[in-house]
């Protein structure tokens, strides 16, 4: 109130002074009139400062009620708080007694649904890889399904259920030792899906059109394999398809495809040359030049040694063949003494000897060759596989797959093309050489005859 009234009276000062002020400038007001006027202002101010006063005391009621409000709320609360630990300590004491209860009450039957569990887990896994998923889908979703079931405390598994897991197994099992057809969507070469007549064989292997198929559970699509296997494992596989009823015979694969995924993969005679690089067409380059020479040879050898047979079998001189035109040299030469027709002679088998023994020397060549090549390209191969294992190491076996297949298969080739070179080599040698000691016979019975005239 004090405030209040120091207020006032410092408001009536200004406003006098504000008066004062005014009366100075206009010189009209007279005393009388400023009393008035001072105090109809007081009287206002004081009505004025009396009202904000009920507002302050109506105001500070309605805070101490709001704060008596929300204390009594605090109280309400702290209360609670304390009455639902109290029951979450009950109910955890229920909770426990009412599982070692179910514990004990389940006895045997516990351990019945942890083997169902795991049967339904193992199920899952195994019906997600079968190629009879390709046909019943959606199998390992529903075995996927009760092993959840089964790990959770809260949940029992009925009659229905371990039926159901039973009957999955019992399907699996029988569906293993049939060979069905249906139609379905397979993925051939190019990515185009075509509607084609499928024949499953048990649980092992899809085919179509004498094509083996390949089944993915990732995307539960079917397509044909990249690479198919040999030709006699597709004749397999159209004689089953084209077969009705019987017994046939057919590649089967017992891995569910693992091992014919294996078996397309592996590089055909033709990758495992080009693996050789350079080096293996330098040696395939050689073996066939050897081949075609040893070819040359053996028909020319042939046609010689035909030839002096026939001469053989004539009294007459012809020249056509080596023994004909060596033979001549005793009528080119009647009178000569029979040493020196035996120089004459050995002459004519001389001139004779680079027709019949020609190109031999290279086919030997090549055969010794051709393994150093070989040798050459394991070096190579090895010092490509050393560079990648200094750089990489030893984490990555595909690194070092290319070296070593070039090392490897260059040697493969080498052997390959000087083995049979050997061979070729020594029966055309020795062919030759027959043909060469039939000439020099034939000589010395010339020689044999003249001496015997002369003697």
């Amino acid at each position: 109130m004090s405030f209040l009234k120091s207020f006032s009276r410092k408001a009536l000062l200004v406003s006098s002074m504000a008066l004062s002020a005014s009366a100075l400038a206009n010189e009209a007001m007279d005393l009388d009139s400023l009393l008035k006027t001072l105090e109809s202002g007081q009287a206002a101010q004081t009505q004025q400062n009396q009202q904000r006063e009920a507002e302050f005391k109506a105001r500070e009621n309605q805070q101490v009620q709001m704060l008596n409000d929300l204390k009594s709320d605090r109280n309400n609360q702290l209360n609670r708080s304390e009455r639902m630990e109290t029951l979450f300590e009950e109910n955890e004491i229920k909770l426990g007694n009412l599982s070692d209860t179910l514990s004990k009450r389940m006895g045997s039957l516990k351990e019945l649904f942890g083997v169902l569990q795991q049967a339904s887990g193992d199920a899952s896994s195994k019906f997600r890889t079968s190629v009879v998923s390709a046909q019943i889908p959606n199998r390992s979703d529903v075995m996927d399904e009760m092993a959840k079931k089964m790990g959770s405390t809260s949940k029992l598994a009925s009659i229905e259920d371990i039926e159901k897991v039973w009957f999955e197994l019992q399907r699996e099992m029988t569906e293993q030792g049939k060979v069905t057809r249906y139609n379905t969507d397979v993925i051939v070469a190019g990515g185009e899906k075509i509607n084609k007549e499928v024949v499953r064989v048990g649980a092992f292997n899809l085919i179509a059109d004498g094509q083996y198929l390949n089944y993915s559970p990732e995307t539960n699509t079917i397509s044909e394999l990249t690479r198919q296997p040999v030709s006699r494992f597709q004749q397999s596989a159209g004689d089953l398809q084209a077969a009705n009823s019987g017994i046939v015979d057919f590649a089967l694969d017992p891995t569910g495809g693992s091992i014919l995924g294996l078996l397309v993969q592996a590089p055909n005679r033709k990758e495992q040359v080009e693996q050789g690089g350079v080096v293996g067409y330098v040696i395939l380059a050689v073996g066939a030049l050897a081949l075609l020479i040893a070819l040359e040879r053996f028909v020319s050898l042939m046609l010689i040694g035909a030839k002096i047979k026939r001469q053989l079998k004539s009294d007459v001189a012809k020249d056509d063949n080596p023994l004909g035109r060596v033979m001549k040299v005793k009528d080119q030469y009647p009178d000569v003494a029979y040493d020196t027709l035996e120089l004459k002679l050995s002459e004519a088998i001389l001139r004779e000897m680079p027709k019949i023994t020609r190109n031999l020397t290279l086919i030997k060549i090549i055969s010794v060759v051709a393994p150093l090549l070989g040798l050459l390209g394991t070096v190579t191969g090895m010092i490509n596989t050393f560079q990648a294992i200094t750089l990489f190491g030893t984490g990555d076996p595909k690194l070092m797959a290319g070296g070593i297949s070039t090392a490897l298969v260059t040697t493969v080739l080498g052997l390959v093309v000087a083995i049979p070179t050997v061979f070729l080599y020594t029966l055309l040698n020795t062919r030759s050489r027959n043909l060469l000691l039939i000439l020099q016979e034939q000589s010395a019975g010339i020689i044999a005859e003249r001496s015997e005239k002369g003697a």
